[in-house]
């Protein structure tokens, strides 16, 4: 049916070049990428991933800086195209081994040659990697990672390291010769917490999966296990201090034969990057940061604001970019953030054009806090509405290491074929 077909795609570097392009259909004029770039950009706040412009829909998904963009004229199903788009930028990932501008251009027959095989005169084929490996035979030249995408985590466990799977392409070739065997596993939880003013939990959520990468000849059979304690239900019954998850669902390839009794997965591995599990934990839990306001109203014209943050996570963790952001009201004639003196490894800066505030630490160890004092001064009296519009204060992290719901792979034990056979494992967990 048309209702589910594309008619141009292609991919923009973060400043609008186009980097790969595809027609499809031959329905739509060209330039499209042109009047996409200068509407996104321009567009007041963040732009949609769905908008239509003189009868065209254009339909974006964001990765790594980089837009995967596709136009057509039909009324297609949107969550099925950003589905789409969203795996066409797995798929590259997979194939150039890290998703960057350089790696693409560099790749960029291969790139073609996956977009040929990935879709149809607009409409979607094998979305697999695994299926593509027979039908694809251009071998991807590799990019280093960019820096800002590795890091180091100090006194880590010499079995555990930080996953390099996402820089490292698979192999198009039915065997893989001289590389190690690995496989990498990534224990991911995004925090979704919203506090009162005086630092009460209002609702909080954990979505979290557990993502695997693999590089083992043969393909071999897996087992991973998690908690022993591990609960799946709020209305089930389980332990003190049990680990409890709300729901969870897994990927096909997984088996679930002894997962009820021992909490441990089989499954055999596609290539590529995939999610073994998807898991959703609300309720109560400790927040990795805690966020302190305080508004002081100097005189008419003027108000203080002071932003206090204390990371309650332990001392050898740390917090990766962590970003703290609070609007000003809109009376603000200048707003003055200022740093406590000798602070290194911290940036602030004012938007006027969003009226926002966006307050940059690079490193937050575990136990310390930090807080920015910002002066405003306004144009008219203060009111009490202009106190409603500070805020609200919002704040981003990455934690290496370090998971809320306490969740863990016990083991991850591989089938062996030989005794020659010695596979890597590597497990991160980030929040």
């Amino acid at each position: 049916p048309k209702f589910m077909a594309i008619s141009q795609f292609y991919i923009l570097s973060p400043r609008g070049d186009t980097i790969i392009s595809r027609e499809y259909r031959g329905d739509i004029v060209k330039g499209t990428a042109e009047i996409f770039f200068r509407k996104a950009r321009f567009w007041k706040g963040e732009a949609p991933p769905i908008f239509n412009i003189d009868g065209i829909n254009f339909l974006f998904v964001k990765k790594n800086g980089l837009f995967f963009v596709c136009t057509t004229k039909f009324n297609v199903s949107p969550a099925f195209t950003i589905e789409l788009l969203g795996r066409v930028a797995r798929i590259v990932k997979d194939y150039c081994g890290v998703l960057t501008e350089e790696s693409i251009r560099k790749n960029f027959i291969l790139v073609y040659e996956l977009l040929d095989e990935v879709i149809d005169y607009g409409f979607a084929q094998g979305l697999s990697t695994e299926t593509l490996k027979a039908y694809v035979h251009n071998e991807p030249i590799p990019v280093a990672a960019l820096p800002e995408q590795r890091f180091k985590v100090p006194n880590m466990n010499p079995k555990t390291t930080p996953s390099s799977a996402v820089h490292k392409p698979i192999s198009t070739q039915a065997q893989r010769k001289g590389g190690k065997n690995e496989i990498f596993v990534d224990i991911l939880e995004r925090l979704n917490v919203t506090f009162t003013s005086n630092g009460n939990v209002l609702n909080s959520s954990i979505d979290g999966c557990i993502q695997m990468k693999s590089y083992l000849s043969g393909n071999p059979a897996l087992r991973l296990a998690l908690n022993e304690d591990l609960v799946i239900g709020k209305s089930s019954s389980g332990p003190y201090g049990a680990v409890v998850l709300d729901d969870c669902n897994f990927h096909e390839c997984v088996r679930l034969d002894d997962f009820e009794s021992t909490r441990m997965l089989s499954l055999v591995p596609p290539d590529g990057e995939f999610t073994v599990m998807n898991y959703r934990v609300s309720g109560e839990f400790r927040a990795p940061f805690r966020v302190f306001p305080l508004v002081e109203e100097m005189s008419h014209y003027k108000i203080e604001v002071v932003v206090k943050v204390r990371a309650d996570i332990p001392e050898k963790n740390y917090g990766n970019n962590v970003t703290v952001r609070f609007g000003v009201p809109r009376a603000s004639s200048t707003v003055s953030p200022q740093l406590p003196a000798g602070m290194q490894g911290q940036t602030v800066e004012y938007s006027e054009r969003e009226r926002q505030v966006t307050w940059q630490i690079k490193k937050f160890q575990g136990g310390a806090e930090h807080s920015l004092k910002t002066t405003i001064t306004l144009s008219s009296p203060s009111t009490p509405m202009t106190r409603k519009e500070i805020g609200p204060v919002s704040l981003t992290f990455e934690i290496p290491m370090y998971n809320v719901s306490n969740l863990q792979v016990r083991y991850l034990r591989i089938a062996e074929t030989h005794k020659s056979y010695k596979p890597y494992r590597w497990v991160r967990y980030v929040t």
